[in-house]
């Protein structure tokens, strides 16, 4: 019985990136043989298991054999006689086929290692084609390793735009492609796993409401990249550098970046490139995506919410004090401050995902937080002191908080 690291963590030991999970192979062993010695089977379509000490987990080594549609139609067989090589060729990228035995030496069967020096995501075998997950995940690992200069193999692409026009993606479910969305949303540049979806021809069949934005343009002097789709895809980095050091709803804050200008695609076209009332046009397709992959309650709100009150936020020096205080009653700021954070961040990410609009100042966030602060200092309890009862007590709190952020207003403009 011989034990190899495989995977993720062989690959980020190469790259000197952090190593978060180790995964382990076993060649030349039975389930019987790990259960005795104390593993913990764990999966029942291929025998996985845990160290009874450290819980990673240990394969046995396998081979597939396609045997139906879709990335589920797959017979394995684990016997010991498998070598390693078996079992790697049915992995997706060269570089998650690497191997390293116990002694510390590397087992490199298909040029893994190579392909890092050259900074190429390459597929290992025809075999990647039975599994039409693998375009997903290879745009993600396009996302990720995208700062690192990673590009995706010609060959590879070819066989991505082969798999999306045989039809292959139609096999996944909603919730193989959220999960693969979720993780891209939290890579380095998720732009890039949108845009190689894109490439290869896949973003209309999975996310036709993006997919819409490509070649709708914008105003040149507002929008110098002019296409909508470019735009998103801008603003959606901006986004990630802000929200790269907060853990709080940063993929919210994402995905909400995504789609707040749907409703750009749904504007009358012969008024383009204008598109007055894209606001609340881009909340139906914003629905229509989160029901379709069963995206968690609280993106969709934000997501929907941003569509629609984005451009209040850019004109905030503009907007009377009754509009602020309404804006803070929509977002429900009082109880979900948090979220209107979050709204502001994309708010800002839409300002900078301009070209050239990079590192432009938005003092609109500021202000209204500000004005949020302010609104906040409204004593409920004093209304109710001074002897408003049920419905009355809301108004007269709306008419004391519009009051103060007036007040505040006019402090600023001095």
């Amino acid at each position: 019985m011989q034990v190899y690291l495989v995977g993720g963590a062989v690959r980020d030991q190469l790259l000197n990136l952090p190593v978060k999970d180790r995964d382990w192979l076993v060649v030349g062993a039975t389930p019987e043989q790990l259960i005795q010695q104390g593993y913990q089977q764990v999966g029942h379509d291929f025998p996985v298991f845990l160290h009874p000490k450290s819980k990673e987990e240990y394969a046995l080594a396998r081979t597939e054999r396609k045997s139906g549609s879709g990335y589920t139609g797959f017979i394995c067989d684990f016997s010991p006689e498998i070598t390693l090589e078996q079992d790697l060729i049915r992995r997706d990228l060269t570089l998650n086929a690497i191997a390293q035995d116990e002694q510390g030496q590397l087992h490199d069967p298909f040029g893994g290692i190579q392909d890092i020096k050259q900074r190429i995501l390459r597929h290992i075998s025809p075999a990647f084609a039975e599994d039409p997950l693998r375009v997903l995940r290879v745009a993600r690992f396009a996302a990720r390793f995208h700062a690192l200069g990673f590009t995706i193999a010609p060959e590879t692409l070819q066989l991505m735009q082969q798999l999306t026009v045989q039809g292959e993606l139609a096999h996944l479910t909603v919730e193989r492609i959220w999960l693969e969305t979720e993780k891209a949303l939290n890579e380095k540049n998720p732009e890039i796993y949108f845009d190689t979806l894109r490439q290869v021809g896949a973003l209309p069949l999975l996310f036709p409401e993006l997919a819409a934005l490509d070649g709708v343009p914008n105003p040149p002097q507002h929008h110098p990249e002019i296409d909508s789709f470019i735009h998103t895809m801008l603003v959606l980095q901006q986004a990630t550098l802000l929200t790269e050091q907060t853990e709080q709803n940063k993929t919210a804050v994402r995905f909400a970046a995504l789609c707040h200008d749907f409703g750009k695609a749904r504007t009358p076209s012969e008024n383009w490139p204008h598109h007055h009332g894209h606001e609340r046009l881009g909340i139906s397709p914003t629905r229509q995506l989160c029901k379709r992959l069963k995206v968690p309650r609280a993106y969709q709100e934000l997501a929907e919410l941003t569509c629609e009150y984005h451009t209040h936020i850019h004109k905030a020096f503009e907007l009377r004090a009754n509009t602020i205080v309404k804006l803070f009653n929509q977002f429900d700021a009082w109880r979900k401050p948090q979220r209107f954070v979050a709204f502001l961040t994309v708010c800002m990410a839409d300002s900078r995902g301009r070209t050239g609009f990079e590192q432009r100042d938005y003092p609109q966030k500021d202000y209204v937080w500000q004005l949020y602060q302010t609104a906040l200092q409204v004593d409920v309890q004093q209304v109710i002191q001074d002897g408003f009862e049920k419905q009355g007590i809301r108004e007269e709190l709306t008419r004391r908080r519009i009051m103060a952020v007036k007040q505040e207003m006019e402090k600023a403009k001095k």
